[in-house]
């Protein structure tokens, strides 16, 4: 018999992320800008399409851990609004295919791409984590951030990035993690509230990616480092002359962007939450 909760935690997770108008509302504040919408940038877009903790130098860093040649193909699990892929695929020199649940995040990644002129070098599309819609050992290199908090069966999860992997291929992974101080505050971006979050400390993370058959090539943890930029950032931000910049990640997470950054930051301060970074090989 199934958990009718459990099967009902995608439905959920995706009302989550969904705020609607999302493409219209991005466009309509890169104009208010002054950026060309037609001919979007990654510059023009870092302030808003990375979705994840430390947003572009997590990103940059990653991929010098992934180390990804040009011409090799990428799977990005839970590409969000299309930031790494659009990065992996312009600068990296890779063909990138985006999965995410949230529908309303894979027409705004697909009409970014379109416009910064990438739509031939990237594709994105509605699916689970869970189920892959690809075929066995398709991909040279599998990359997701911030995605595992989300997931439960995480043993599935792995096994499905394992599965499309070419035997020797590469994960990349940035994950947030259970700290040791107790269960976090909410709201934070991912969840309103434990129903559907679902972290693992470190070592929980790491022994289940070794038993779905992976090697760990490197491990590192960011949580210091995401502490000391978002320290600078808020600096940044409270030194400012406007409240808020037209552009940023609260026109993604809605109305209670504010509280849910504080409970993140807070989060890791105290101990409740961490970030991991890792590079790992298909055995």
């Amino acid at each position: 018999m199934s958990d009718s909760s459990s099967s009902s935690r995608p439905a959920v997770i995706e009302r989550h992320y969904t705020k609607g108008g999302l493409t219209e509302r991005l466009l309509a504040a890169l104009t208010a800008a002054g950026k060309d919408i037609d001919r979007l940038t990654p510059d023009d877009l870092a302030a808003v399409d990375e979705f994840h903790s430390r947003r572009r130098l997590a990103t940059e860093e990653l991929a010098d851990m992934l180390a990804p040649r040009p011409g090799q193909t990428l799977l990005d699990i839970g590409s969000g609004l299309g930031g790494p892929s659009r990065y992996l695929a312009g600068v990296r020199g890779c063909r990138v295919s985006g999965i995410d649940l949230t529908t309303e995040f894979v027409e705004t990644a697909t009409e970014l791409s379109r416009r910064a002129g990438l739509a031939g070098r990237v594709d994105f599309r509605q699916g689970s984590a869970l189920d892959l819609p690809f075929a066995d050992a398709c991909f040279d290199l599998v990359w997701s951030q911030n995605v595992a908090m989300n997931i439960e069966d995480r043993a599935r999860m792995y096994a499905e990035m394992h599965r499309v992997l070419k035997p020797g291929g590469r994960l990349a992974i940035q994950d947030i993690t259970q700290g040791p101080a107790g269960a976090p505050h909410y709201p934070v971006p991912w969840a309103n509230d434990p129903s559907i979050s679902f972290l693992r400390t470190p070592e929980e993370t790491r022994a289940l990616l070794q038993a779905a058959g992976f090697q760990v090539l490197i491990w590192e943890d960011k949580t210091a480092a995401a502490i000391v930029e978002a320290d600078a950032e808020r600096a940044r931000l409270a030194a400012s002359p406007q409240p808020r910049p037209v552009l940023g990640l609260h026109l993604v997470m809605g109305a209670d962007f504010s509280e849910k950054m504080r409970n993140s930051q807070r989060n890791q301060k105290e101990g409740r939450t961490g970030i991991i970074n890792a590079a790992l090989q298909r055995g």
